[in-house]
């Protein structure tokens, strides 16, 4: 694996994953500076300030943990009903009423003369929505701006034929024995690892039969026993020619379909035939697409996520399981910020070359594909209608909106605004629950992350 190339795809992966969030903050920005809120602060990360410049009523920044963002605008809460702005009431003993008294009281502590008008909470429902939608909706055009180039610059991935060595084997190993194999001490080497065939290559044909898929290289090489057999190659674009002589070992019996057959315990039926230790995958090739299928991708995109982030709870227990017993991480596990960041790195490294090919433009494209489902992720999650998520306020605003319409047809007096501090508490605990969610998945990331190679 090359580092320096691993390096390149997790700083890629870095700088992608920051841009989306510092964006997210610009759908939030723009259209409260646009309805008139005053805007204290913008900024990308947590923790303390690296960098900062002040344009106008605004401070711009960088914080030293890039793995989110905000914006501060004046009077996210309203104050008690009959109370002026900032007042803190003395009754409040709860610790959940102090909560939202204390919340109340910080989002009104930097309210200057004149400011009256220009509180988050004084805009109208659609204007209110328009600001807390703004942030995943930048998300979404990213994911589809992503999506779009991906698909008809580069294309989608397609079943190529012929047949790829995906892996190597360096020792016999009976498939009985595969399982539990940790080492090649004592065992023989591989005929293909002598005969010099290498992952990646492309298995153009066997003691000169065409090869067109995966199953005609056992088909051809388990008849061989002990036959020296020419093997011909495409490696980095040019023929190579090899010969390998296939030995004796106990391998897989597979159907007419290419599924193992097992006996019925469940274990596999083997039998003995020639052998050279190789494993094959099918060549992926990518063929562009019209721009009139960007609309389906994006939505089976965010299909596909909003099932992902349902599933969210069930696949934590399997996290943890994976990260404290050593069990296999599912293919479909979630992952955070740092797996995302190994992934990228793999690609770089050529790690996957065989899953999504070995030219840079296909290394490219996968990780912009990997920045678009993390936009997707974005989209969808901060939609959840919780606090702290975009959607607890939008599910705010859309409540007070029906309460002040409802009043409007029966006639009676415009009711108060709703009071999103009330739901702190909540949000409180959705964000102990996110928290020991990330340091879960980080955890499960570095010591058991997850195989996409196999």
């Amino acid at each position: 694996m090359s580092w320096l190339a691993y390096a390149a795809g997790v700083l890629i992966a870095a700088l992608g994953v920051a841009l989306s969030i510092a964006l997210h903050e610009v759908g939030h920005l723009v259209p409260a500076k646009r309805f008139g809120v005053r805007v204290t602060q913008y900024m990308v990360g947590f923790g303390p300030t690296v960098w900062s410049r002040r344009r106008g009523e605004t401070e711009y920044g960088l914080k030293a943990i890039p793995l989110g963002g905000y914006i501060r605008m004046i009077g996210m809460f309203p104050p008690k009903p009959g109370d002026a702005p900032g007042t803190i009431r003395a009754t409040s003993t709860g610790r959940f009423s102090q909560l939202a008294d204390e919340a109340r009281a910080a989002a009104h502590e930097e309210l200057l003369p004149g400011d009256e008008n220009r509180v988050f909470y004084r805009l109208s429902t659609p204007k209110k929505v328009a600001v807390m939608l703004g942030g995943p909706l930048m998300n979404l055009l990213i994911a589809v701006i992503l999506l779009t180039g991906m698909v008809t610059i580069h294309g989608t991935a397609e079943t190529g034929q012929g047949s790829l060595v995906a892996s190597v084997a360096q020792c016999v190993v009976p498939v009985t024995e595969a399982a539990t194999a940790t080492t090649c001490e004592g065992r023989p080497g591989t005929p293909a690892a002598a005969a010099g065939l290498k992952p990646m290559d492309k298995v153009i044909s066997i003691d000169g039969s065409p090869v067109t898929s995966s199953a005609d290289v056992s088909k051809l090489i388990r008849p061989r026993l002990d036959q020296p057999t020419a093997i011909v190659v495409e490696r980095q674009g040019e023929q190579v020619s090899l010969t390998v002589t296939p030995i004796a070992n106990q391998v897989a019996t597979y159907d007419a379909q290419g599924n193992p057959v097992l006996d019925g315990n469940g274990q596999p039926v083997t039998q003995t035939a020639g052998f050279i230790g190789i494993s094959s995958a099918t060549p992926i090739v990518y063929v562009p697409q019209s721009i009139t299928t960007v609309p389906g991708i994006v939505g089976e995109g965010l299909w596909q996520t909003a099932g992902a982030v349902i599933r969210i709870p069930q696949k934590m227990v399997g996290v943890w399981q994976a990260a404290f017993s050593g069990e296999e991480r599912a293919i479909d596990s979630p992952m955070s910020v740092v797996g995302v960041g190994r992934v990228a790195g793999e690609v770089s490294a050529g790690k996957l070359d065989v899953m999504i090919g070995e030219h840079t433009a296909d290394k490219f494209w996968f990780l912009v594909g990997l920045l678009a489902s993390l936009n997707l992720m974005l989209f969808v999650f901060n939609l959840i209608p919780l606090l702290p998520f975009d959607g607890g306020h939008i599910a705010g605003a859309l409540w007070e909106g029906l309460k002040r319409t409802v009043a409007r047809v029966r006639g009676a007096a415009e009711p108060a605004h709703v009071d999103v501090a009330k739901g702190l508490p909540i949000a409180y605990a959705v964000s102990l629950v996110l928290i020991a969610m990330s340091v879960l998945l980080i955890y499960a990331d570095v010591v058991n992350p997850i195989k996409l190679g196999g």
